[in-house]
C-alpha cells in the first residue's frame, strides 16, 4: 500500500487512478494522517449456471406434447 499526499493526489489523479485500476491501494494522507483510501472495486461475482446434470439427463419431443384429458382433469 502506498500513501501519498491529498495535493500530490489532486495533482495526479489520473496515473493513480490507473494504479488502483490495476490492483494497488493508495493511502491519502493530509498532515501526516491518513484521510482516506483509494482501492479498487472488488471483481463481480462470476454467474454461476447449474450444470450438474449436464449431459447425464435428456428431455426428448414427446416431453413437448399435449397431457392426455385425464391427466390434465387431475391438476385442475
Amino acid at each position: 500500500m502506498k500513501n501519498a499526499t491529498v495535493h500530490s493526489a489532486e495533482t495526479t489523479l489520473s496515473p493513480r487512478l490507473a494504479r488502483v485500476g490495476a490492483g494497488e491501494e493508495i493511502v491519502l494522507t493530509q498532515s501526516g494522517q491518513p484521510i482516506a483510501k483509494l482501492a479498487p472495486f472488488p471483481p463481480r461475482p462470476i454467474k454461476r449456471q447449474f450444470r450438474a446434470l449436464r449431459g447425464a439427463v435428456s428431455v426428448g419431443p414427446e416431453f413437448f406434447d399435449s397431457l392426455p384429458e385425464a391427466e390434465l382433469a387431475g391438476w385442475e
